[in-house]
Parts: structure tokens; sequence; C-alpha cells
């Protein structure tokens, strides 16, 4: 009996998370065997901290060395107080649902199958009312000048899970050139990686952060454990590439996208 209850208890914990392959948070740890993800012998990592102000990625160990990190815009208090507390409040009344590596997201855009790359528009309904505002003054900023969000993903992170996400580059037959971040609840790190190269990008509380260029394209970026002290809530926002804008071959289809988001009328998929 003790056996079978065991085992009943294993099964229920694994299933409480969402993660897959070689995705693990706090959750499953406890059930899902280690994996080995690096090689064995260590490997020496350059550190290094972006600077907003020079643009520069600077040693992270006082030394002098540093070099110039383009493709990164931060905005520093981006939304307000009461801004961030009513946005918090409004995505705490729909459903969170589980996602890998110890998040929970709210999808507002259309399914996507990247792997056949087809696009299904049946249940987009639009990015969040409460979005409209945030894009329109995010289009007043020179670096986001035409950026028309095709899709929202909002995602949660507390470190009691084991939240992060992995070292990864978005996908860019469908997303576009900028991919643009809205951090909340508390401070964290983006870290940008290229081989043995680590660039901090340090997110204040209420911040924007885009990704573009180089640093969207050649230069990974992840969220890792260490760096979610607290629950941690960000909106991330994709534009289309220029196959689904006006000359590109899906163009037709991008408009109807984009008419549906842009109605800001959405509800998480």
């Amino acid at each position: 009996m003790m056996m079978m209850m065991m085992a009943a208890d294993s099964s229920d914990g694994a299933a409480s998370c969402a993660c897959k392959g070689i995705r693990r948070c706090l959750i499953c740890e406890n059930f899902k065997a280690k994996v080995q993800l690096e090689a064995t012998e260590s490997k020496i990592v350059h550190h290094f901290v972006y600077n907003p102000e020079s643009r520069l990625a600077v040693s992270e160990d006082g030394s002098p060395d540093s070099f110039s990190f383009p493709g990164v815009f931060l905005w520093e208090d981006f939304i307000s107080e009461k801004e961030e507390k009513e946005l918090i409040n409004t995505m705490d009344q729909d459903q969170w649902n589980q996602s890998q590596s110890g998040r929970r997201k709210q999808d507002f855009g259309p399914k996507v199958n990247f792997k056949k790359r087809k696009v299904r528009v049946s249940t987009f309904s639009g990015l969040p009312a409460s979005s409209q505002k945030l894009v329109l003054r995010m289009q007043r900023e020179p670096t986001l000048a035409g950026f028309q969000p095709v899709e929202q993903c909002n995602l949660d992170y507390h470190p009691e899970r084991g939240s992060a996400i992995d070292p990864h580059l978005d996908d860019s037959w469908l997303w576009g050139e900028r991919l643009v971040t809205v951090n909340m609840m508390s401070n964290t790190t983006l870290t940008m990686s290229l081989e043995d190269v680590h660039v901090a990008v340090r997110l204040p509380r209420r911040s924007l952060v885009v990704i573009h260029g180089e640093a969207r394209h050649r230069w990974k970026h992840a969220i890792h454990r260490e760096d979610v002290h607290q629950r941690r809530v960000c909106s991330t926002y994709r534009e289309l590439s220029a196959e689904f804008l006006p000359g590109g071959q899906q163009a037709e289809l991008g408009a109807q996208l984009l008419d549906i988001a842009l109605s800001f009328r959405g509800t998480p998929i």
C-alpha cells in the first residue's frame, strides 16, 4: 500500500509542471532523473555587464575590458506603479497555464506550428485591451517607430517553482526584428550569451527592454533561475517578419493577423 501511495504521489508531482525534454524546474526535479546538460569539464565563461548609457558591455571583474554591445534598448520606468498594479490585477483575473521550466503563461496570439510553418487564425482574438495604451506609448519611441505587435505572451516566474528560461533565439520566420518585453513585479537580469561570453542586462522593475539586430539574431537570451528572487511577471510583444508585411509572400495573412491583433479585444488562448 505504501509503495502504491508513493507512486501516486510521484505521478502527481511530475504532472504538476509542464517541463519536457531537458527542461526542469524545482517541482519536477525530485521526480525526474538529473540530465547532464553540459560537458563534465568546466567551461571558462567571460562575464560582462551591459551599460545602457554607454551601450557598452563592461567586464564584471572590474578590469578595463569592454566592447560595444548593439541591439539592446532599455526604457526605465516605462510604466508607473499604478499601471503595474492594474496590469497584474487584470492578468490574475485570467487563467495562468503551466509552462516549461517552472513558468506560467498567458498567450495572446495565433496558434503557430513553427516546424511546419503554419499559422492558425481561428482561435486568435487579438491583444488584450489593457495593452492598447502601452503599444501607443511604445510607438512614440524612435527605436520602436512603426512597431505593430501581433502577439503578446505574459509569463509568470516564481523562485518557489525554480522558474527560468534557457538560452535561446526567438523564431525569425514569423516574428520580426524587434522583441519587446515589459518587466514587472521585481528586478531581474536578462543574460545574453555568445559562445563563452555572457552579458548581463539588468532589468529594473517596470522597465521595458527591446532586443534587435545582433542581440536578436546572434546572441541567445535567457533568464536564469538564480536571477528570479521573487515573483516576476513580464509581457513580451512580437511583430511580424518581412514575409508577412506588405510586399512579402504572406502579406495577406499578415494583414489579417494585424487587424485581429490591434483590435485589442483579445482573450488568452
